[in-house]
């Protein structure tokens, strides 16, 4: 059974019917077609109704606040493994260039850098970046555990299938899907004994090969 989505709840501030709903479906029908729409999504629905009290100046355009963790719920957590590389890909939204790398926690060496690619998607940049990490160290023998802060990208790898809508569409370039082929064989191919793990952006902060550009 595939994981369980985590809910979203959304405040329409602005539109055809302002206030706080449980589905995406009806926050849509509230603010399409609605010029100067303003609506968000919240992890909860206390956070919600607190921001549709507030109104959209307090968060539109604004991260939601990081959850405050209880002293068990970080002991439960833990602390990034030391010995571990971690992974990230950059992906520019206006001329979908892509490129990715990897970065070994303990020190924040980059042990590979690749691109930048055209017609590229970030999801796709996750992707390659693990399997890369994986193959590298396939050769050293190093079975240290992978960090991505992308649980597309470890679906993906995990079910040796990548599902992009951009490949489908034709919208990503012949180098990547090359790529992609190429990762997808891999991983067919060959088995692997390290750990790929989820990085816990929530508690830890960036992901160390983040590309500081958000």
């Amino acid at each position: 059974m595939g994981k369980k989505k985590k809910p979203k709840f959304y405040v329409v501030w602005e539109g055809k019917a302002p206030g706080v709903y449980t589905t995406w479906s009806e926050c849509e029908a509230a603010t399409r077609g609605f010029a100067g729409a303003r609506f968000k999504s919240f992890s909860t629905l206390a956070g919600a109704e607190q921001a549709y009290s507030d109104g959209p100046s307090a968060h539109w355009g604004k991260k939601e606040p990081r959850r405050t963790f209880t002293q068990e719920e970080l002991a439960e957590i833990g602390i990034p493994i030391e010995e571990s590389l971690c992974v990230d890909a950059a992906w520019n939204a206006q001329t979908k260039v892509l490129e990715y790398r990897g970065v070994w926690y303990r020190d924040r060496s980059v042990l590979f850098e690749a691109g930048p690619y055209p017609n590229g998607t970030n999801n796709i940049g996750e992707f390659l970046a693990i399997v890369h990490g994986l193959a590298l160290m396939a050769k050293e023998g190093n079975q240290a555990p992978v960090y991505t802060d992308s649980l597309t990208a470890i679906s993906w790898v995990t079910k040796i299938a990548v599902r992009s809508k951009s490949m489908d569409k034709g919208e990503t370039s012949a180098g990547l899907n090359r790529y992609v082929k190429r990762a997808l064989s891999w991983l067919r191919e060959n088995s692997y004994p390290n750990q790929i793990l989820k990085w816990r952006t929530d508690v830890w902060g960036e992901i160390p090969a983040d590309y500081g550009r958000k």
